[in-house]
C-alpha cells in the first residue's frame, strides 16, 4: 500500500475543536474499500499482533479500525468507552486530552480471560487515551504489548512516554 494513498485521504481541519488544533480525519479512508483493506493488511502485520490475546478498541474512532483488525487476526475485540455508555460491573479511569478532560470505562468480565492486549486507535497525540486504557488494564493485572494506530503526531511526542511498541502508518 502507498501511503500517499492514504495521505490524499486524510483531511485536516484547522482550530477544531478549539483554537490551535489541527484535526486530521482519517474517515475518508472508510469511503474507500480498497484502501482501506490495505490499511488493515498493513496494520496486521506486526509481532504486537501476533504477541495480543486481544484486541482493545477506543472509542469512538479506534472501533472501526480495531474491528476491522480483530476480524482480520480472528481475535476478540474489547471496547475501552466514554463515560455511562457500558452496562455491568466496569472499571473507569480519567485522563486529560490536548483539549479537554475525560474517562474511559471497560467492563471488567470482557477482559478476564484475556492476559495481552494490543490497543487500537485512529490516532496517537498527548497518549491520554493510551495511558488511560493502558492504566485500567494494568489495575487488572493485564499486560499492553502495543498499539496500533493509522496516524501519529510525532510533535507532541507521545511515543516516548509509553513503555510498549508503537505501530502507526502516518506520522505527522
Amino acid at each position: 500500500m502507498e501511503i500517499k494513498s492514504i495521505l490524499d485521504l486524510i483531511q485536516s481541519y484547522e482550530n477544531f475543536p478549539k483554537e490551535g488544533i489541527t484535526f486530521r480525519d482519517v474517515l475518508p479512508v472508510l469511503t474507500k474499500p480498497k484502501i482501506f483493506s490495505q490499511l488493515i493488511d498493513n496494520m496486521s502485520n506486526n509481532n504486537m499482533c501476533l504477541n495480543s490475546n486481544a484486541i482493545i478498541a477506543i472509542d469512538a474512532r479506534g472501533f472501526l479500525f480495531g474491528s476491522a483488525l480483530a476480524l482480520n487476526l480472528s481475535k476478540p475485540l474489547i471496547v475501552a468507552r466514554k463515560p455511562n455508555k457500558l452496562p455491568g460491573v466496569v472499571i473507569t479511569n480519567s485522563y486529560e486530552l490536548e483539549y479537554g478532560k475525560n474517562s474511559l470505562s471497560i467492563n471488567k468480565d470482557s477482559i478476564k480471560d484475556y492476559e495481552t492486549f494490543m490497543i487500537v486507535d485512529d490516532l496517537l497525540a498527548t497518549g491520554g487515551t493510551v495511558n488511560c486504557v493502558s492504566n485500567l488494564l494494568k489495575s487488572q493485572s493485564k499486560k499492553v504489548v502495543g498499539l496500533n494506530v493509522v496516524i501519529e503526531l510525532t510533535d507532541l511526542n507521545a511515543r516516548s512516554k509509553l513503555p510498549f511498541e508503537v505501530n502507526s502508518q502516518i506520522r505527522y
